[in-house]
């Protein structure tokens, strides 16, 4: 499909599961550097109920590379969204969205008619810390080369490691939708390195605070958050319980940034809040 920014037309992929004439959609958006196909898992388990859209955010996965890098903002990713929902022709949704995909819904949810009805953010919140921030600044723009797929992994493996615990199926799975082979043979990363500059504009080693657009989203929500996340804060999701949606809060035990929703068991907390509403 396509979206717009300051810089013209770009295109934008998605994936859907499930009946298109469904009326309940479930829109699941990825993090920083991931892609759709990150929710196969969960869209497997709740195709049978929604149906199921998950979008590579611009810059990412099959969507265009945006022509001006400032443009990787969430101006942006929020103007695509609501094309996308209008193309769906839908006017409610319920949203996932892992980090920058739980921004993404965050912002769109503390919106005057916003078509979000339940929202889950997975390990995000309305403070990101720069701690966090540092980290992923520090691999974000660097755009390795790898000489196959197996080397990629290892790539993976290392940057993902928060994560956690993790068959090596699902480590290959976790690679092989996230880097392509170009024409010189070599495999790279699928995300922009340009996507690196609009992170690094931010001020160095400052939290950034969203406290404004939590306390104006009204929907029930659900925040997951791993027990080692250094990107959200312990007492950041006790005070998303206390202001705002009053978010039900669920801690993920043996986990950093982000849970990936992969497992049975992470699965099955999603699929009870959603199907609750």
């Amino acid at each position: 499909m396509q979206s717009i920014g300051a810089s013209g037309l770009h295109r934008m992929a998605y994936l859907e599961w499930g009946e298109e004439e469904n009326p309940r959609v479930l829109v699941c958006v990825h993090g920083l550097t991931r892609c759709a196909r990150d929710f196969d898992f969960l869209a497997r388990a709740l195709c049978a109920h929604y149906r199921v859209v998950c979008p590579d955010v611009p810059g990412r996965g099959d969507s265009d590379w945006l022509r001006d890098p400032k443009e990787y903002a969430l101006p942006t990713y929020l103007s695509g969204m609501v094309a996308l929902l209008a193309r769906l022709d839908v006017e409610r949704v319920h949203w996932l969205g892992t980090s920058m995909g739980g921004l993404i819904g965050m912002a769109l949810a503390s919106l005057e008619q916003t078509p979000v009805a339940r929202l889950v953010l997975n390990d995000v919140g309305p403070v990101l810390t720069a701690a966090s921030l540092d980290r992923i600044g520090g691999y974000l723009g660097s755009a390795p080369a790898f000489s196959g797929i197996d080397e990629a992994e290892r790539y993976v493996r290392a940057v993902a490691a928060p994560f956690g615990p993790h068959s090596d199926a699902e480590w290959r799975f976790l690679t092989e939708h996230v880097v392509r082979q170009g024409a010189d043979g070599a495999w790279r990363m699928k995300y922009d390195p340009a996507i690196a500059q609009a992170f690094a504009a931010r001020e160095p080693e400052k939290d950034i605070e969203l406290w404004g657009q939590w306390d104006a989203v009204s929907c029930p929500t659900l925040v997951l958050r791993g027990e080692h996340s250094d990107l959200l804060a312990r007492e950041t999701v006790e005070e998303m319980a206390r202001r705002g949606p009053r978010a039900k809060v669920v801690e993920i035990a043996g986990i950093g940034h982000a849970p990936t929703l992969i497992h049975a068991d992470q699965i099955a907390l999603v699929k009870e809040f959603f199907l609750a509403g």
